[in-house]
């Protein structure tokens, strides 16, 4: 490839809210071009993992080349990056943007605007990105292209009067698509001269090439047998193979500034490579690395332990594995008294647990389980030290500590105006701080500042149930505030359960007390002792349920006779009881924790 060819390239991503057709429109736009011979056309071409496919989100960014002749007469390369649109994988999003000189913005014209479609737009303009409005499914009776153009100034203050308009799923409107692509997307900038600068935008590990790194090259050029350096991590690698998507890997000689592809080079763990890093020629390196991206924060913590206790070898073989695709995602060993030997992981949010659990479920047939989610919480000691907790069960003694910080977001909730109320009530339920409400069209848009520990639980759901769907969430972590925040043990005939503990704030404490013990109370079979099920903060106890004990009736074979031999029996039933009380363990069913820990409100 020459140098002047660079004007030919477009790198362009995708973004948009969830559902809105990204991945349709990606479809399209690969059949359109020809990327992909009629015959092997699947949907959603590029959500390779089931999951993807029967959930209908995408999880990974996914790239794929695509070769197009303008009706200009020239032929141009272009660069599709195919993005997630779930809160949860917004890291995904911002780096495949890194990547890229422009976007589409898909917007559903009888949607409008969501959440979400802010959210992953001021992204895309961050990172400098020329936009193009996209509205799609304009086939379908209620859409309203007028009345969503408007929105789409009024809201993101982009100028939508020369949108796009198409129908991704019957095919109409996607030549216009890539014409707007090759006219209306600026080309990549970059000096074929230079020394080598290449950014590391995602790696994976394949079981036949080891690792594969997708890599977005921006000055010199990437050869086969090329001696490359990372400069984030010092290693020195040779580069195999070089090679382009077209889904199908597709092996070429080198890749010129502007070219997205991939590499391997021997990388033995994904560990090794880290997002964001720069490549760069081992003798000739350039003068500075790029500017990287934040590493991934994990902020849902939750404990995962095999139901069967002698599966914990494969668990943690199985942790191993997905790690190695997924380095937003952290473990370290944990045991816990009642559970076993497990891992306690790391995730950026419910989505992501949701999503790991059902991969070490279906892909390495384990049966887990978790512990409450929980969130990080930064502790100061008396003693001026700072802490870091993860797992309520490791909180040091209430005396030594200063005070707890728990984390908060800033959420953006959008909602139809009908169910504003609920939507605000449920907000200040959990203890947020209203910041801002206004109106976008008919939707309500309300802006709260929420403790973290709130939203775990179950928050997604509730805004889901009381909206009848209609209501989309985002959220970013703005910073942590001290708190009220109390640990609430579980007592059950005396001795506390560690998997069952929490950090929750005080005014919360009595509900949240009472209602796991009342759950407990049905889960908990009898046993020959009455069983006291207790919610206890340090030593004060907030809440108290008890099992009956199974009772026999001792004095049966008694007839006749004086009143006290009755009683002497019923002494003597009461005696052993408490004995057995004393030294009997009470055994919880597995389902009684499982269903303990899915609280509902």
């Amino acid at each position: 490839m020459t140098s002047h060819d660079i004007d030919n390239i477009r790198n362009f991503s995708i973004v948009a809210h969830i559902d809105h057709g990204k991945s349709t429109l990606a479809d399209r736009l690969i059949q359109q071009t020809g990327t992909v011979a009629e015959r092997d056309m699947v949907e959603q071409v590029l959500d390779s993992m089931d999951i993807e496919r029967e959930r209908g989100i995408t999880i990974k960014a996914q790239t794929v080349r695509l070769d197009y002749k303008a009706k200009d007469g020239k032929s141009y390369i272009l660069n599709l990056m195919d993005t997630p649109g779930h809160v949860d994988f917004a890291y995904e999003v911002s780096r495949s943007l890194h990547a890229c000189e422009g976007s589409l913005l898909v917007v559903d014209a009888s949607q409008g605007v969501e959440a979400q479609t802010l959210a992953n737009v001021y992204q895309a303009l961050d990172a400098g990105h020329e936009i193009v409005p996209v509205l799609n499914k304009i086939d379908l009776p209620a859409a309203e292209p007028d009345r969503i153009k408007q929105q789409i100034e009024d809201v993101i203050g982009l100028d939508a009067s020369n949108a796009v308009l198409i129908s991704a799923k019957t095919g109409i409107g996607i030549g216009d698509v890539l014409e707007a692509i090759v006219t209306r997307l600026p080309p990549p900038k970059g000096d074929e001269n230079a020394p080598l600068k290449a950014g590391l935008v995602d790696s994976w590990y394949d079981a036949y090439l080891g690792v594969v790194v997708l890599v977005r090259v921006f000055d010199g050029a990437l050869k086969k047998g090329q001696k490359i350096k990372m400069m984030g991590t010092d290693a020195h690698y040779e580069v195999d193979k070089i090679g382009v998507f077209k889904p199908k890997m597709q092996d070429v000689a080198r890749l010129g500034p502007g070219e997205i592809g991939f590499i391997t080079a021997q990388i033995k763990q994904v560990a090794d490579t880290r997002v964001g890093d720069t490549i760069t020629d081992e003798k000739k390196s350039c003068a500075e690395a790029l500017p990287g991206y934040k590493p991934a924060q994990p902020v849902v913590f939750c404990g995962l332990f095999p139901v069967d206790a002698a599966d914990f070898e494969d668990l943690r073989a199985a942790i191993g594995k997905l790690r190695l695709n997924d380095a937003s995602f952290s473990f370290e060993m944990e045991s816990s008294a009642a559970l076993g030997f497990g891992f306690r992981c790391g995730f950026l949010g419910l989505l992501h647990l949701e999503i790991i659990q059902e991969r070490l479920r279906r892909e390495f047939n384990l049966d887990l389980i978790a512990t409450a989610p929980s969130v990080v919480y930064q502790i100061k000691l008396t003693n001026g030290d700072e802490i870091e907790l993860h797992n309520p069960a490791d909180m040091p003694d209430v005396v030594k500590i200063a005070e707890i910080q728990e984390p908060w977001i800033r959420a953006t909730i959008m909602t139809p105006d009908d169910y504003l109320g609920a939507v605000l009530k449920l907000c200040q339920d959990r203890r947020g701080i209203q910041a801002d409400l206004n109106y976008v069209g008919k939707r309500a848009m309300a802006i709260y500042d929420l403790p973290l520990n709130e939203v775990v639980f179950d928050f997604y759901d509730r805004l889901k149930s009381i909206s009848k769907g209609y209501a989309s969430f985002d959220y970013h972590i703005t910073d942590y505030r001290a708190g009220d925040l109390v640990k609430m043990s579980i007592l059950v005939n005396a001795e506390p359960v560690d998997a069952l503990s929490m950090l929750v704030h005080r005014t919360r404490a009595e509900g949240r007390g009472r209602q796991m013990v009342e759950k407990l109370k049905e889960l908990i079979p009898p046993h020959m002792f009455q069983v006291p099920i207790q919610a206890a903060i340090g030593g004060k106890i907030i809440a108290r349920e008890t099992v009956r004990a199974f009772r026999k009736d001792v004095t049966a074979k008694c007839y006749g006779g004086d009143a006290t031999r009755k009683r002497k029996l019923l002494e003597k039933q009461k005696e052993g009881k408490k004995k057995m009380r004393q030294f009997g363990r009470v055994e919880i069913p597995q389902e009684a924790f499982i269903a303990a820990l899915k609280m509902e409100e």
